[in-house]
């Protein structure tokens, strides 16, 4: 028996406005958090699995769970083949055991030690025209130079005349438009609206469905707006299959997120495997309460070392009306610790 004892307990967070995506509208988040202990320590990690989209939501999570830390707190290691198909969990459970051990400074880097941000884009939901465009104006004026804006929910004329009026506005100099949408494209038309927007924007995340990979391989061949990869990532855990994935699809970026995509070890193989062959990436995260966003942030800085010039997806700390404080401050567009 090791050392450990570990308590699960849930809660739910609930949006400051609906959160609109092309596969429906968030009001509130679940999730469950892992209370890890040895007798003298005590470290928390949180596991937040998006209904519908991780491949580890599933009926029977709170029991699983359960059984995932007794597995742990038996041994003492966390069993990373074993979690595989558990992203959430596992990305909770290594948060946990890094807070246990090392405080809140989970990674010895100049942004967890509240030294430099980390320079990250702002993110404009789905809404009506006029809803988008305000939203994106808010975020243009508090200082951010990329803006993350959810596409394929309102009429794609709509949204592209949104894209041009911001591009008109705003050079790309100015300010880097990324897209995501969620794979809201039918790939017969995909293509056509890809060459439309590529005169405004940087990428778009996920165009089409995921499990499509001839498509989705033709798209990145010829789309001239570069390609990033989100949802097609998820459920590949294997290491092999991953550079198998990257070497069929060949995406100019892919966007990681650790609850959906391996946690903190499985993000690190997919990292090494798009250095490999000259992928970019950057990470993102996936609706967490402060306390996932705090190690996801720490883990950014960990991977991609104290000069990240590549914006990352951390500006979600603003979005509930009960998040847990952690520490975490947004100023103009960088993320700050300054809790320590």
């Amino acid at each position: 028996m090791s050392k450990y004892q570990a308590s699960v307990t849930e809660r739910v967070f609930h949006f400051k406005q609906p959160a609109g995506t092309s596969r429906g509208i968030y009001t509130e988040r679940r999730s469950w958090f892992i209370e890890l202990s040895d007798g003298t320590r005590k470290g928390v990690g949180e596991c937040a699995p998006l209904p519908a989209l991780s491949c580890d939501d599933l009926p029977d999570y709170p029991y699983i769970l359960n059984k995932v830390c007794e597995d742990f707190c038996r041994t003492g290691e966390i069993d990373y083949e074993a979690l595989r198909p558990y992203p959430s969990m596992l990305f909770g459970l290594e948060t946990a055991l890094l807070n246990l051990r090392n405080g809140n400074r989970l990674f010895d880097t100049a942004f967890s030690r509240g030294e430099v941000g980390i320079p990250i884009n702002g993110l404009v939901w789905m809404g009506n025209h006029e809803e988008m465009l305000r939203r994106m104006e808010e975020k243009l004026a508090s200082g951010f130079r990329c803006v993350k804006l959810k596409i394929g929910a309102i009429d794609f004329e709509e949204e592209l005349d949104l894209v041009r009026r911001i591009r008109e506005r705003f050079s790309r100099r100015e300010v880097e438009l990324r897209l995501d949408a969620n794979g809201a494209f039918n790939f017969d038309e995909a293509l056509y609206k890809l060459e439309l927007l590529a005169q405004y924007a940087h990428s778009i995340e996920q165009p089409i469905k995921p499990n499509q990979w001839g498509y989705m391989a033709e798209l990145c061949r010829e789309s001239p707006l570069p390609i990033a990869l989100d949802e097609e990532l998820i459920g590949v855990s294997d290491p092999e299959m991953k550079a198998h994935l990257l070497n069929v699809i060949k995406p100019a970026y892919i966007v990681l997120k650790p609850s959906l995509h391996g946690g903190m070890h499985g993000c690190r193989e997919w990292i090494e495997a798009v250095r490999q062959q000259g992928i970019g990436s950057w990470i993102t995260s996936a609706l967490e309460s402060n306390v996932g966003l705090n190690a996801i942030a720490q883990f950014a800085s960990d991977v991609y070392g104290d000069a990240i010039r590549t914006p990352q997806g951390l500006g979600t700390g603003q979005l509930f009306t009960d998040n847990i404080p952690m520490g975490l401050e947004i100023r103009s567009d960088e993320l700050w610790r300054t809790g320590q």
